[in-house]
């Protein structure tokens, strides 16, 4: 029976109960399953933890080939627990015979909720209303509705599209920016596909969901939040380094844009002297847009899917967009 590692995530009650989940549904796989948490992560930990099955789970750490070297005589793939796969070095990996994969699409639903839910906080001014009852200061503070708003989407691949899936009942004006572009998709859903100035320059509000790359990195600058109207709102669900912190923080300060909502930092967790703490126009939470008990769970089956395919040999339409090399 083929072993398969995770190394996902501490111990507290909720993973307990989705990794003995995981367990179970892995054994309904023909897989044996163990939960080997990193608490804290070293190399050398998780080398010995992988090193010791056939296929592993991990997390955000570096992985290359100090880890690699170390793993392949037995260990011949490993699954990042969720779409990010920055740190992980493909070349390294396909040089030392490891398949890589991601959890492409399992948290989509949370993170394109997340994003909504960020948006009409934003336009509607909860964030400052809350604070003005907090302080005893009962002024209203009157926002936009998103019933008919034009929201613009950076990144037309999973999240962004179950994002505009989500946007259909508002009845928006959906713009989207990708480099490749989904006809078929954008069709279904009502979406147009315009370049990223138009969606700086025309939306009510914006949500990021671009994968971060040497040219996706500070994406969100100065002279492109100068593009936006002064009541857009944008949101950051994705990855911190595609927003350049000194000019989103500048435009938020002299509140040259409507707000921003921020999940992801390019330093976590995010320190409390960031400049961003105390603005009363941003709404920050500590990269959660993905967790929910739904979508850990989506992630947990996905990838002891992507195991069972292939171990057997086989790919199923729902893990084929996994593959990273």
């Amino acid at each position: 029976m083929k072993k398969i590692v995770s190394l996902f995530a501490k111990g507290n009650p909720l993973y307990n109960m989705l990794n003995e989940r995981a367990k179970n549904y892995a054994a309904e796989k023909g897989l044996e399953y163990e939960w080997a948490p990193m608490d804290p992560y070293t190399p050398e930990k998780a080398a010995a933890a992988l090193a010791n099955a056939d296929a592993g789970i991990i997390d955000i750490e570096k992985y290359d080939r100090e880890i690699f070297s170390q793993i392949n005589s037995r260990n011949k793939l490993l699954i990042r627990f969720g779409v990010g796969f920055d740190a992980v070095n493909l070349k390294d990996a396909t040089e030392c015979g490891i398949k890589v994969a991601r959890t492409q699409g399992a948290n989509a639903n949370a993170v394109a909720e997340d994003a909504l839910l960020m948006i009409m906080a934003l336009r509607r001014k909860l964030n400052q209303g809350q604070r003005g009852v907090a302080t005893g200061n009962w002024a209203k503070e009157i926002g936009h509705e998103t019933i008919g708003a034009t929201v613009g989407i950076l990144g037309f691949g999973a999240v962004g599209k179950t994002l505009a899936k989500l946007l259909q009942g508002f009845g928006c004006r959906i713009l989207a920016f990708d480099t490749y572009h989904d006809d078929k998709a954008a069709a279904e859903l009502g979406v147009t596909f315009v370049d990223a100035d138009t969606i700086f320059r025309e939306s009510d509000a914006i949500s990021i969901h671009l994968a971060l790359n040497e040219s996706t990195k500070g994406y969100v600058n100065a002279e492109r939040l100068a593009m936006m109207k002064p009541d857009a709102v944008i949101v950051n669900t994705a990855r911190g380094p595609l927003v350049d912190d000194e000019a989103m923080v500048a435009a938020l300060r002299e509140h040259r844009i409507g707000g921003a909502g921020l999940d992801v930092f390019a330093q976590e967790p995010l320190p409390v002297e960031s400049p961003y703490v105390g603005l009363d126009n941003v709404i920050l939470t500590p990269h959660v847009a993905s967790s929910t008990v739904e979508s850990l769970w989506s992630i947990y089956a996905m990838a002891i899917d992507i195991a069972a395919d292939f171990f057997n040999g086989t790919e199923s339409a729902q893990t084929a967009r996994c593959w990273l090399n």
